[in-house]
């Protein structure tokens, strides 16, 4: 009861601070939601605006009603340490009183797990941009809705948020997130593959090096009559090309150099845990997407991995993906089905990805090449006798999972752990 009075006050306290800090420095709020897709986007928005301005993003995941007002107010997580808050607090009060240089734009993602949370975390926001990525019908966190319908206007919530003369940036292809340019009258870019998108992408597909390994992404945009071909290098996944579009569509609404945001997304810095590839153990490859999961984006993971051109294996190691209520063993028994075409090798981790593997065998899989764990470090120490040469290796699952214990264990890069993988922070450590 104590610890909940003082996370509510001190949330307070820096959520007035950061009101007071947006008034004084006035900087361009861009923020940022929906269930797939929000750090990736983020992470390219700011990647696109660092070529011509001071701007500051929401770090790690910084996208709850704390989490904001730390990103506004340039300060560190403190946890359980009530000496370091206080410090948060006395920074938000110099910064307001002492002219400071302050970024010009911030980047915010805003993330939704409860009801009301749109409203406790962003209402004190006014958003020059707002951009919806993707919901899906599975979304992340539905568990803790009544209804889809109740999530997704949750979601759209933080349009409320936005200047009368604001952008609104939909996902044209995400059918309930493009529908909600009938709802306002501002201004309104899409993104996407239709050809009725404003930036429409196309031809995307991975392209290789010269020693014949995956190097990254290609693809090609379409604006305003102009055609670009769009290259990032070391990643994989739809998700990132859709990142992509809307970071190309914020470009192209603020009127900035197309040719030049195309560029700064060429090898820009990708958070760990998100459809990295990664050098593992005895010459295989590691596509480390353990950041957290949801069925959109499992089901995106897994065609990825199909695509790639290999002489390994394809071996998909997928954990629990949580927080889907009544939705859970359908969501899994449908995932498995998905991995019986796209994978060669199955690795199911935690009790509900029991029913990854039922989707996997009703699919017609071989049940030798099956194999089930309770825990990822169960699932890392069978992968060091497993993996061989050119193997493929995804690992995916909630953050719950801890599906980064599984990358480390055949990271062939150990020394560089701490960049490399997601959560190595140290109250993340101390966790079991």
């Amino acid at each position: 009861m104590t610890h909940s009075i003082f996370k509510k006050i001190v949330t307070y306290v820096l959520q007035t601070e950061s009101r007071l800090v947006l008034w004084k420095y006035k900087p361009k709020v861009i923020t940022i939601t929906g269930s797939v897709g929000k750090t990736s986007t983020k992470d390219a928005i700011y990647a696109v605006i660092s070529g011509v301005s001071y701007v500051r993003k929401s770090e790690k995941s910084y996208n709850s009603e704390i989490g904001l007002p730390l990103t506004i107010l340039g300060c560190a997580n403190a946890w359980n340490n009530p000496y370091k808050w206080f410090l948060n607090i006395l920074k938000g009060i110099w910064l307001f009183i002492w002219p400071h240089q302050y970024p010009q734009w911030l980047v915010l993602e805003v993330g939704v797990g409860k009801p009301g949370d749109m409203y406790r975390t962003a209402f004190w926001l006014k958003s020059d941009v707002v951009i919806i990525t993707s919901i899906g019908d599975t979304p992340s966190h539905i568990e803790f809705f009544d209804s889809h319908k109740h999530l997704v206007e949750e979601k759209s919530g933080l349009i409320k948020t936005l200047k009368k003369d604001g952008l609104l940036i939909l996902n044209n292809d995400d059918e309930i997130v493009s529908e909600m340019k009938t709802r306002i009258k501002n201004r309104v870019i899409t993104f996407g593959f239709k050809e009725d998108s404003d930036i429409k992408g196309s031809g995307d597909s991975i392209f290789y090096t010269d020693e014949g390994e995956p190097g990254g992404l290609i693809f090609r945009i379409d604006e305003t009559g102009n055609s670009f071909p769009v290259v990032i290098e070391g990643v994989f996944g739809k998700n990132y090309v859709y990142a992509s579009l809307g970071a190309l569509a914020f470009s192209s609404g603020l009127k900035f150099n197309m040719l030049q945001s195309i560029n700064k997304l060429k090898n820009y810095n990708i958070p760990p845990g998100r459809m990295r590839l990664l050098k593992g153990i005895n010459n295989s490859f590691i596509i480390d997407d353990t950041y957290n999961s949801s069925p959109f984006a499992c089901e995106s993971a897994l065609k990825t991995l199909g695509e790639i051109k290999s002489n390994g294996r394809k071996i998909a190691v997928l954990g629990d993906m949580l927080e889907l209520g009544h939705h859970t063993e359908e969501a899994h028994k449908n995932i498995g089905k998905i991995a019986k075409e796209n994978v060669d090798v199955l690795m199911t981790v935690g009790p509900r990805a029991e029913k990854i593997k039922e989707g996997t065998i009703e699919a017609g899989m071989n049940i030798e090449n099956i194999f089930e764990f309770l825990n990822s470090q169960e699932a890392g120490e069978f992968l060091k006798t497993f993996v061989q040469k050119n193997d493929f290796v995804l690992i995916k699952g909630s953050q719950g999972m801890r599906m980064e214990r599984a990358v480390e264990a055949i990271l062939e890069d150990k020394k560089n752990k701490s960049q490399l993988l997601v959560r190595q922070d140290e109250e993340w450590l101390k966790k079991k």
